[in-house]
């Protein structure tokens, strides 16, 4: 049974219209991260000019949670610094562990996944597609940063 506030019409419809799929040609970084709770995977392509992401590319095989926040990260992240993605990272854990509302900006967006806090065995999922951006951003020695 699906509970209507965990699964809210936002996160469905954010699930339902993940852009950037697939991978990229030639990326900078690649990372995979993986849920052992539910099996969710997610591999994330990306490429960088000075610390700037400028392409990003997601193969991903998640539940409806995952598949969301997947979405919310490829609308948004093209264009942002490293830090900004980290403090998408910090924006999302706030979500779910203090049900803190996102601040203002790039990442607004996280605020449909405030209900996910309710439901702790949930929070992996969600965490899924920052903990690839992460991992592929720690790839990515600083001097190629700043080339």
């Amino acid at each position: 049974m699906m509970d209507l506030d965990l699964y809210n019409k936002q996160i469905l419809q954010l699930a339902a219209s993940i852009s950037r799929i697939g991978r990229l040609a030639a990326p900078d970084a690649s990372a995979t991260a993986h849920s052992r709770l539910c099996g969710s995977r997610i591999t994330v392509d990306l490429k960088f000019k000075d610390d700037v992401i400028t392409d990003y590319a997601q193969e991903l095989r998640t539940c409806v949670i995952g598949e969301a926040v997947a979405s919310v990260v490829a609308r948004v992240v093209v264009g942002l610094t490293v830090d900004e993605v980290n403090e998408g990272a910090e924006v999302m854990r706030a979500v779910l562990q203090d049900k803190t509302f996102p601040p203002p900006g790039s990442w607004a967006a996280l605020e449909p996944f405030l209900p996910v806090a309710d439901f702790r065995s949930r929070h992996s999922s969600a965490m899924l597609p920052f903990e690839a951006l992460q991992h592929a951003i720690a790839e990515v020695s600083p001097k190629r940063l700043t080339c």
